[in-house]
This record gives C-alpha cells, sequence and structure tokens, in this order.
C-alpha cells in the first residue's frame, strides 16, 4: 500500500494573511521540499506561484491542489466568491492538480475575528457551497470544505451542521479541527464517507484551550508555537490515520503545519519540523502496510 505524501507552502510561514510575517521566495521552499523527498505541494496563497506548472514541475514536484478561502455567506459577495473559485480551479487544473480545498472566510483579515452567522446567512453559505462545487467540478476538480479557525465552519456544531446541509466532503484539518473544539478522530470514525482530502497537523492542547475560550488570538498562538511536529503534541495521528485508511481512504497525507517566520526566526525551522513530520509520519505509515 502507498501512502501520498505532500507539502504545503504554509509550513514555511507562507500565508495569505497580511502581516503574518516573513514570506520565503517561492525557489527555496519548493527546492526544501524536494530536498525532504516530498513529491507533491499545494499551491499556498493566490499569486504566491505565479506559473505553478513550470516553478512546480521544475522542483521535480506536482501540483495537489490548493486553498481557497473566500465569503460563502454574504449574497452581496457571492458572485465574485464564486468565480474566483473558478478561476482557482483553472489554474490547478493546468497545473495538473485535483482538489480545491474551500474554507468558509468571514470577509475580515486573519483569522482572529468571528462575526455570528444568522440562518439567512448559513443558508446562502450552503448555496455558495453548491455553485462553487459546480464551477469546480466543471473543471474536473473536486472540492472539500477545510474547518478553519477564525471562519464560519469551525466549531463541531458548525461541522455537523455543514455535514448535514452539504453534500460536500470536508477536508479533515486535524489541527483546525482540534482547535475549533473537534476531536479529528472521532469525527472521521463519525463520518468516514465524507472525507474528501487530509491536512496532517499537530497541536499543544494548551494553546488550542486559550485559543477556542478568546484568551488568545489564533496568530498570536501560532508565533507561540501552536503548531508541532507530528508525535510533539496532542493529536492522535495514527489512530486517525488507521480509522480513515480502514474506512477505505485513498487521498493525499498533507503535511500542512500552520507557521509564522518572525524578524529573528531561523528559516531553517520550517525544513527540520516539516523532517521530523515525515519521519513520524512513516513510522505511522509503516504499522499500517
Amino acid at each position: 500500500m502507498t501512502f501520498k505524501v505532500a507539502a504545503a507552502p504554509i509550513s514555511w510561514g507562507v500565508s495569505e494573511v497580511p502581516g503574518w510575517g516573513r514570506i520565503l521566495e517561492p525557489q527555496r521552499v519548493l527546492s526544501e521540499m524536494a530536498g525532504l523527498g516530498v513529491h507533491a505541494t499545494e499551491l499556498g496563497p493566490p499569486g504566491y506561484l505565479p506559473d505553478p506548472p513550470t516553478i512546480i514541475g521544475r522542483n521535480g514536484l506536482e501540483l495537489v491542489g490548493g486553498f481557497l478561502a473566500v465569503p460563502l455567506h454574504d449574497a452581496s459577495a457571492a458572485e465574485g466568491s464564486v468565480a474566483e473559485a473558478a478561476a482557482t480551479a483553472k489554474k490547478i487544473a493546468a497545473g495538473g492538480g485535483e482538489i480545491v480545498v474551500l474554507a468558509a472566510a468571514t470577509g475580515l483579515d486573519g483569522y482572529d475575528e468571528r462575526p455570528p452567522l444568522d440562518d439567512a446567512r448559513w443558508a446562502t453559505l450552503i448555496d455558495t457551497c453548491r455553485r462553487i462545487t459546480e464551477v469546480v467540478t466543471a473543471e474536473g476538480l473536486r472540492v472539500a470544505m477545510h474547518p478553519h479557525v477564525g471562519t464560519h465552519v469551525e466549531t463541531e456544531a458548525e461541522v455537523e451542521r455543514f455535514l448535514a446541509d452539504s453534500p460536500m466532503p470536508l477536508c479533515l484539518d486535524t489541527g483546525h479541527l482540534l482547535v475549533g473544539g473537534t476531536d479529528p478522530v472521532a469525527l472521521a470514525e463519525r463520518h468516514p464517507a465524507r472525507i474528501g482530502h487530509i491536512h496532517l497537523k499537530d497541536v499543544r492542547a494548551d494553546l488550542a484551550a486559550e485559543v477556542r475560550a478568546g484568551r488568545v488570538g489564533f496568530a498570536d498562538a501560532v508565533a507561540r508555537g501552536l503548531f508541532v511536529p507530528l508525535g510533539d503534541g496532542d493529536v492522535d495521528t495514527e489512530a486517525m490515520v488507521r480509522s480513515v485508511h480502514a474506512a477505505g481512504y485513498h487521498g493525499w497525507y498533507v503535511l500542512e503545519q500552520d507557521t509564522a517566520l518572525g524578524p529573528d526566526s531561523d528559516d531553517c525551522g520550517p525544513r527540520r519540523d516539516t523532517a521530523r513530520s515525515l519521519v513520524h509520519l512513516d513510522e505511522v505509515f509503516s504499522r499500517l502496510r
């Protein structure tokens, strides 16, 4: 049994959030991925890889897909969000990728504030997902909803409501689910047929609880080490992998550890952390082969 492993630029601190931190140039990030033996990547934020097929292929990588956070709940913004999803899908398809990883953005910068939604705006969110599914599948791609801190699909109640109201599969992000209050292993066991993509993270539960309680902002928690290499935190990665593997999941396992590089951060840290995660993941996979 071959397990498909990919990486993502956010593990090197590359984020769409204004003021997130220093952004390493694409060639360095992609070459470090390849040097670690990773053979595939997600896109990173819009515009980070201006010519994905060329730069990704030049580094011996293939494209998996890309993350897209757009407002889904606002009827006045829905047309633009659908158009952005269509453009993203075209770019991913041109690069040989297969999936758009969608998040229900609030419309605010960053992920530290989250205004509540009423039922009407939730209904708009669900309908916008339907429209995005149509434009993405028209490009021959899949789409999955990514529960994410600071978006309108974050908490366990919201994840379950989304699964009840929309047929769209989930991107099971082990870190964001745990921070939002959902046990990713239990979720995978409850809804094995709804897992369309996987982002692997490990998390410090103490800091996750601070974020969940509103005592620490998400960006500040990331800077303080919220996400750690696989095996160093409180996510039971092996139990989650065993669960989805037993249920027949054969998709990508994307190492996607949210990182922010400050002015004095060690630029070699992302490579070291990803290397440690790869070792841990290989140990998990070896026990399933």
